[in-house]
């Protein structure tokens, strides 16, 4: 138990090579499966001892911090362990099934190797409490993301790959930038020694310089407007399965970023205060929100419409950070939770509805709701949850949202957050309107419901959806004290 910090992150660093000595495809799809599992059930005793003991230090290899490098979780980082593994293990369960039409059956063990690389980094990028780590594993999950996405069967998958990269490789200098000059100012890398020292020099000029690179830099990787450019495509060309797990989690793991350097490593007075973030992160939000909702009407691909459709639910993330307080932060962590269920799911169902009919354009999906009635059923259901229509995941973080805004006195911004809701009622119903009152193609009239893998995965997740939508204890109380404890309160 005491080290479960560093297994979290070893376990499936050491398991991607181990890939290599197994043959068979399904023996590596098993092994990887079982991986994920045991990540999330190391998550699940870490929240736990969090819950129970507090922020949990652990020194790797005795040096004591700031010296040593160390792992710090507390109810933050908990959260977000829970929201990787559980929905890499969820995905992982019709990863076999997915990959069989979308990529080569000789790349197999090396998607699940570059799979097993990406979840480590985004792990270890959640657990370190060390700045300089934190570039370390960014590097590990991009990587090996980059090379994810080019394994997709498409030749657009390569020009999508190579734009993330040129995009990924910016983001990542200017986060390694702004840590070095931090490093210059203090001399230390431990993020809770940094924001300790960090006020002293806060009004220098570097200081100013660092924080800017640094915010830019995760902007840059979470897809906040308009340095979203790269993520359409990726989402798009990217294996179905790929585009599953990155769109319910790469994008939370740089938000996370954001709130560990804004709330814990520079702090609120410097981020909130000084500097004008909050009016920056309020006007981008919302022209996120209203820009990518408009682009996502208008798209002919579905995984194009929901990769916009990520990028305005990143714009409601922000808006509650902008917020500057408990119930604003509380919303976005809650989002950051039922984001990563309802974009799980939609994913892994356009997934299975490319297994069967080889493609996502929206004119293909004609009539599918008589052929693949489940699959098109989870697909609708995430589309309402993005809505924030009650009784789902979606519903609660909207309502919170629209709470703190209130509290803010933000009402014209509380007006936009509906308005954007309302850009989101049009392309769900345009999916709707195509797979429930149009007549099935000729070509797909042999097309039949999801293989059983696919329809666990997904409904897994849209029962999910429903669950956190009506018992909302576990989910609230978690984002509630995480919210409270970085705004140095007691829960």
């Amino acid at each position: 138990m005491l080290h479960l910090p560093i297994l979290q992150v070893v376990i499936p660093l050491m398991a991607a090579p181990l890939c290599l000595l197994l043959k068979r495809p399904q023996l590596v799809w098993l092994f990887a499966l079982f991986v994920s599992t045991v990540a999330f059930i190391i998550s699940l005793l870490l929240l736990q001892q969090v819950s129970t003991t507090g922020v949990i230090s652990y020194e790797l290899g005795g040096w004591q911090a700031p010296w040593g490098i160390e792992y710090r979780i507390d109810q933050l980082n908990a959260l977000l362990l829970i929201i990787i593994s559980a929905t890499s293990t969820v995905v992982l369960i019709a990863a076999q099934t997915s990959i069989e039409k979308e990529i080569p059956k000789n790349k197999h063990t090396l998607f699940y190797i570059l799979y097993l690389l990406s979840l480590t980094g985004m792990l270890g990028i959640v657990s370190t409490g060390d700045a300089f780590n934190v570039f370390v594993f960014l590097e590990i999950s991009s990587l090996s993301a980059y090379s994810l996405i080019a394994l997709g069967k498409k030749r657009q998958a390569l020009w999508a790959s190579f734009q993330y990269l040129i995009m990924g490789t910016i983001g990542a200098t200017f986060i390694l930038i702004g840590i070095g000059l931090m490093y210059q100012m203090t001399g230390t890398l431990n993020m809770e020694d940094l924001s300790q020292r960090l006020p002293q020099v806060a009004q220098t000029k570097t200081v100013f310089t660092a924080f800017t690179f640094i915010i830019v830099g995760i902007c840059l990787k979470l897809a906040l407007f308009p340095l979203h450019l790269w993520l359409p495509n990726a989402y798009a060309y990217a294996p179905s399965i790929v585009t599953a797990f990155f769109a319910a989690t790469a994008t939370k793991v740089a938000i996370y970023l954001l709130i560990r350097f804004t709330f814990t490593v520079f702090g609120l007075s410097f981020s909130f205060t000084t500097l004008p973030l909050q009016g920056l992160f309020l006007v981008l939000g919302l022209m996120g929100i209203i820009v990518a909702s408009s682009a996502a009407i208008y798209q002919k691909n579905i995984k194009h419409l929901f990769a916009y459709s990520s990028i305005a639910q990143v714009g409601f993330i922000i808006i509650g950070l902008s917020t500057n307080s408990v119930m604003g932060l509380t919303a976005t962590l809650l989002h950051l939770f039922n984001h990563a269920i309802m974009k799980g799911a939609i994913f892994l169902a356009l997934g299975a509805v490319v297994y069967q009919i080889g493609n996502s354009q929206l004119v293909n999906f004609s009539g599918l709701g008589r052929k693949m009635p489940l699959t098109m059923a989870a697909i609708v259901i995430g589309g309402l949850s993005l809505i924030g229509v009650p009784l789902t995941a979606g519903f609660i973080s909207k309502w919170y949202l629209l709470t703190a805004l209130i509290e803010n006195n933000w009402w014209p911004v509380a007006i936009l957050i509906l308005l954007g809701s309302l850009l989101t009622v049009i392309y769900v119903w345009r999916i709707v309107e195509v797979i429930y009152f149009k007549e099935p193609l000729a070509e797909n009239t042999s097309v039949t419901e999801a293989p059983i893998l696919f329809l666990i995965s997904i409904w897994t997740l849209i029962i999910a959806n429903f669950y956190f939508g009506i018992d909302t204890r576990f989910s609230v109380q978690l984002t509630q004290s995480a919210a409270q404890s970085l705004f140095g309160l007691s829960p």
